[in-house]
């Protein structure tokens, strides 16, 4: 059996495919035939998270009569962003020890596979150990619906990183954000420009002058830095009506920046009052209620890896 030991087989289970990756929240997919109602609960758990997953990807021989396979395994699922296969479990003790069993044989014989068998109660726990977790059951239940997942999120990072180490090839760059909401985002983003970058930050506030109806900017903490001479890279977690953001851009062209650029996480166009050019955008979103990765609700929600909409009663009242 010497060579079968090597690799995974690739023969392919010949089921539909199901993805996750919709645009801006939307969840279609085609429904397989689950063999058991715990499969299509997890296939739903996994929807819920935008974790892309195939059902029944593929079989591993674990047993030969010559050249004929006698025994082999056919993983539930394989969840392509975490190169993880998962095969679920009931709690009956004779079907446990069985799975377990195939499971020891296929990880001798497929080195480097990586498998775990999973009762329902480790759905949160699995999940949580790549990233995917709520913070409490409460907030849990707050949310809506996911709408970019954490990495859908990193994806796009990483390909803005790209673009921006592109663009200023050769140059040093300033990135400048503008605290909370943007630190999460940030810091990723810098950490993979492929550029000698230095950073800064602003914070602000808005309020109303003069009983007027219209905000206005005051800056709560300036750049610790100048910025004359240097090419400066602005950073926003979201831009909607565009009006603080253009008194931002006044404010740092004042200072005689070499250059100045936007670089924003999202863009909420249906709330643009004033156009402001952004350089850099990572997703266009809805007119929705959002938080996670750095966009709060009454400073919760920041630290969720992913975005995700609020239902209306967790933010109204």
């Amino acid at each position: 059996m010497g060579d079968r030991r090597l690799s995974a087989p690739d023969t392919q289970h010949s089921g539909p495919v199901a993805s996750t990756r919709y645009p801006k929240g939307k969840r279609h997919r085609r429904s397989p035939q689950f063999v058991h109602p715990s499969e299509e609960e997890f296939a739903r758990f996994l929807d819920f998270y935008r974790i892309e997953w195939i059902y029944e990807p593929q079989s591993f021989p674990l047993k030969w009569d010559g050249d004929r396979v006698t025994e082999m395994l056919t993983p539930d699922f394989y969840l392509p962003g975490l190169d993880l296969y998962v095969e679920l479990t009931t709690m009956k003790q004779s079907l446990v020890t069985k799975k377990n069993r195939k499971l020891r044989e296929l990880r001798e014989l497929y080195p480097g596979t990586n498998i775990r068998l999973l009762y329902r109660k480790d759905y949160q726990s699995l999940l949580a150990k790549y990233g995917y977790r709520a913070i409490t059951p409460t907030t849990l239940d707050s949310i809506d619906h996911i709408l970019f997942s954490a990495d859908e999120i990193q994806k796009r990072v990483r390909a803005l990183a790209a673009e921006i180490s592109r663009d200023y090839a050769g140059e040093e760059v300033r990135v400048v954000g503008i605290l909370k909401g943007v630190a999460f985002f940030m810091t990723d983003l810098t950490r993979r420009i492929d550029l000698p970058v230095s950073t800064d930050y602003m914070f602000i506030t808005k309020y109303q002058r003069n009983g007027s109806e219209s905000e206005a900017v005051r800056i709560l903490k300036d750049l610790d830095h100048s910025i004359q001479g240097r090419h400066v890279l602005l950073v926003e977690d979201i831009v909607d009506t565009g009006i603080t953001l253009r008194y931002i851009l006044s404010y740092l062209r004042a200072r005689k920046p070499a250059s100045l650029k936007v670089c924003t996480l999202l863009d909420r166009r249906a709330r643009r009052l004033v156009e402001q050019p952004l350089d850099y955008v990572g997703f266009e979103v809805p007119d929705e209620y959002m938080v996670g990765y750095g966009l709060d609700h009454r400073e919760m929600y920041r630290n969720l890896p992913y975005l995700c909409v609020l239902k209306p009663e967790a933010y109204r009242g």
